[in-house]
């Protein structure tokens, strides 16, 4: 057998195989890849929370102003839950409305003439109403009335 029929030989016993290296970029865009997704997937599922907190006050500001337009002034006082319940009662709310993570919403009204209601927004929020959303912040989103 000569030198060129040798060498012949040996290259027809390469391996079809993938080496170590493309395994490895495979794997590192694979894991890339997931960690966007990830990362989107939870920008989206706050921005949609947030979402909802926003049309949530926007519901109840609502059903305050036809509240006060049938009763000449605001419900007084600074509890949400019991504001919220005279709204579902008088028919001015269908249902109260909830927190999706449960921070919960605040109301005050001292006199009856004017109002806000706050909430906590994930992605942040200009105003600061305290802490009394039981958030891992303030609330830091407000709704004051007209």
């Amino acid at each position: 057998m000569t030198i060129n029929q040798r060498l012949k030989t040996s290259d027809q016993h390469e391996s079809s195989g993938f080496t170590l290296i493309e395994l490895l970029v495979a794997v590192a865009i694979f894991a890339i890849l997931t960690a966007l997704a990830v990362v989107s997937y939870t920008s989206a599922n706050r921005r949609a929370r947030d979402g909802r907190r926003r049309s949530d006050l926007e519901q109840v500001r609502t059903a305050l102003e036809i509240y006060r337009a049938d009763n000449t002034s605001y419900p007084v006082g600074t509890n949400f839950t019991t504001m919220v319940n005279t709204l579902v009662a008088g028919n001015y709310l269908s249902t109260a409305p909830t927190d999706p993570r449960g921070y919960g919403y605040y109301y005050n009204s001292a006199t009856g003439v004017d109002y806000y209601v706050c909430g906590y927004l994930e992605t942040g929020g200009p105003a600061n109403c305290g802490a009394n959303c039981a958030a891992p912040g303030n609330c830091n989103y407000r709704v004051d009335s007209p």
